[in-house]
């Protein structure tokens, strides 16, 4: 049995290695852990503080990924530079594009309280607070803001899409540049 446990382990070590990429890492901070933040994790991250390309389940208080990462992120702070999947945390920050679903399982709900997307936002955002460089999906918040939007939809208290230039001329493609309760462009 002993001779079998090693030799699985062998296997799943060597694979990783001709893969480039590493099964499971544990981090305090990113300078801190198991495997350098250069170092792709394809499999589970759990840290305090976690920072590298990923294709896992990251837990963590702050989970960060960098290139172009997939998973899900569950966390108080998620930060990403492009990202698909699920980004579950109080705050949600991706700086180019994300594909999936940002918000979080907080308060009994599944909202948090911002989410960021700089590039383009294809999917859901659930929360206080929804921003988006380009939508292409539902924001479902307090307050939404897209600065543009190829097929979006806006349902909240205060809704702008800054590309929508006309109120209400432009029937039923787009709405106005700013509504209440809901807004969109298609």
């Amino acid at each position: 049995m002993k001779t079998l446990l090693v030799g699985m382990a062998a296997a799943m070590v060597s694979a990783s290695v001709m893969a480039g990429t590493e099964p499971f890492n544990l981090s305090l901070t990113p300078a801190i852990a198991v495997y350098d933040r250069s170092e792709t994790i394809n499999g589970m991250t759990l840290s305090i503080w976690g920072e590298n390309p990923q294709n896992s389940f990251a837990l963590g208080l702050v989970n960060g990924t960098t290139g172009q990462s997939t998973g899900l992120s569950l966390g108080l702070l998620n930060y990403a530079n492009t990202y698909k999947g699920c980004q579950w945390g109080l705050v949600n920050y991706t700086t180019q594009d994300f594909s999936g679903w940002q918000g979080g399982p907080f308060f009994g709900l599944l909202v948090s309280v911002v989410n960021y997307t700089g590039g383009e936002m294809s999917g859901l955002q659930t929360g206080v607070v929804n921003y988006a460089g380009q939508l292409t999906g539902l924001q479902l918040g307090l307050v939404n803001y897209a600065d543009a939007a190829d097929a979006g939809v806006q349902i909240g208290l205060v809704n702008i899409i800054h590309h929508n230039k006309h109120w209400f001329s432009e029937l039923p493609d787009e709405l106005a540049p700013a509504m209440i309760l809901v807004n969109w462009r298609f």
